[in-house]
């Protein structure tokens, strides 16, 4: 114990990094909301894709990597099928939602220097 009755114990290393995540990811109210909608869009492309509810049913996946722009289409390029059009779109998700919630931390602070950062 110090003099300031705290703990002199280390930090676990994943704890930080679990720390980081939560601020970069779910942090904000704005990166939560494009989570949400974006996890939406994924699941009702999948569900048109699979019940085929029309003829241009096949067309269904454009809206989640165009709303994942620009990273799931690059990440789409790789080869897969499902797997890729899904991890594309997660993969854009995450990352967009991480540029949106340092923008919206960013314009809150109002040009004051970030403490955690």
């Amino acid at each position: 114990m110090t003099d300031s009755g705290r703990s002199t114990r280390p930090a676990r290393p994943g704890r930080s990094l679990f720390r980081w995540l939560r601020r970069v990811f779910f942090g904000d109210v704005f990166a939560l909301v494009y989570l949400g909608l974006c996890a939406a869009l994924l699941v009702w492309a999948i569900t048109v894709a699979v019940v085929g509810a029309g003829e241009d049913a096949s067309f269904a996946g454009v809206i989640p990597l165009l709303a994942t722009a620009p990273v799931s289409l690059v990440l789409f390029g790789l080869p897969g099928g499902a797997v890729t059009f899904i991890g594309a779109v997660v993969g854009g998700a995450l990352l967009n939602a991480a540029v949106i919630g340092w923008c919206a931390r960013t314009l809150r602070r109002g040009g004051r220097p970030d403490p955690a950062d």
